[in-house]
C-alpha cells in the first residue's frame, strides 16, 4: 500500500484529496492545524501540526515513516495592503506558504517519495493585491522547477495555479476583487475544491513522467481577457 501525505488535507481542495486517495485504497497521512469537524479522524492518520515551525519539520516527517507522494496543499492568504503588513504575518506567510513546502519536499524525498504536487496560485503569475501572498506564491512555482532540475527526474514534481476556489479562503478576498474576477473568466464563477484537486490527483498519480517541473494552470481562462 503506497503512502501520501497530504497538508491542509482536513478542508477545502485538500479535504477532495483525501476523500479521492482513500477511494483508491492509499494510506493518507494529513498534516493540519486542527481536525475539528474533520470525519476522516478513524480512516487517515491525522498529525496536528503548525507548518510555521519549519525546524521541527525534519523530526515529525522522520517519525511517519515511507512517504510514497507529497501533496504541498496547505496555505494561508491574509489580504491585506503591501503598506500595512505586520512583521509576524510577513513571516508566517512566508513560512507556511514557501519556507514550509520547501523543508517538507526535502524530508519527503528523503523518505522515499517519488511524485510531489504543490498547490501554487495564480496569484504567483499574474500578480496579487496581497503582495506577499504572491511572491509566496511565485516562489512556490520557482522551487517546482528549480527541483525539478535538482532530481534529475528521479522525482516527479508539479504543481498547479488554481484562480479562486470555492473555499474558506475565497472569503477572505474583498468582495469588489472577487466580483472583478469573475469578469475574466469563460463561465463567469469560482473553481470548485473538487476540480483542483481532480488535477492534483492526475499529476501525483498517473501523469507521465516527462510532465515534470511544470505549473498546470486551473483558470477558466482568466488570461484570456
Amino acid at each position: 500500500m503506497k503512502t501520501v501525505l497530504i497538508t491542509g488535507g482536513n478542508k477545502g481542495i485538500g479535504l477532495e484529496l483525501t476523500k479521492a486517495f482513500l477511494e483508491l485504497n492509499y494510506k493518507v497521512i494529513v498534516i493540519a492545524r486542527d481536525f475539528i469537524d474533520f470525519a476522516y479522524t478513524n480512516e487517515v492518520e491525522c498529525i496536528a501540526y503548525d507548518l510555521s515551525n519549519v525546524e521541527g519539520i525534519p523530526i515529525m516527517i522522520a517519525s511517519l515513516g515511507q512517504i510514497d507522494i507529497l501533496i504541498n496543499n496547505a496555505g494561508v492568504m491574509y489580504s491585506l495592503p503591501y503598506d500595512a503588513y505586520p512583521q509576524e504575518k510577513v513571516d508566517s506567510m512566508l513560512k507556511i506558504n514557501l519556507e514550509a513546502p520547501i523543508k517538507l519536499i526535502e524530508c519527503c524525498v528523503k523518505a522515499g517519495a517519488t511524485r510531489v504536487v504543490n498547490n501554487a496560485s495564480i496569484a504567483g503569475q499574474i500578480g496579487h493585491p496581497d503582495v506577499w501572498y504572491a511572491v509566496s506564491k511565485a516562489g512556490l512555482i520557482n522551487a517546482t522547477k528549480s527541483f525539478a532540475k535538482i532530481f534529475e527526474g528521479k522525482v516527479v514534481i508539479n504543481a498547479v495555479a488554481p484562480s479562486p476556489v470555492e473555499t474558506d479562503m475565497l472569503e477572505t478576498i474583498p468582495l469588489d476583487i472577487r466580483e472583478a474576477f469573475l469578469k475574466t473568466v469563460v463561465s463567469g464563477r469560482f473553481a470548485t475544491a473538487d476540480e483542483v484537486a481532480k488535477v492534483m490527483l492526475w499529476l501525483a498519480t498517473e501523469s507521465p513522467e516527462y510532465i515534470n517541473g511544470t505549473t498546470i494552470d486551473v483558470n477558466n481562462g482568466s488570461y484570456m481577457r
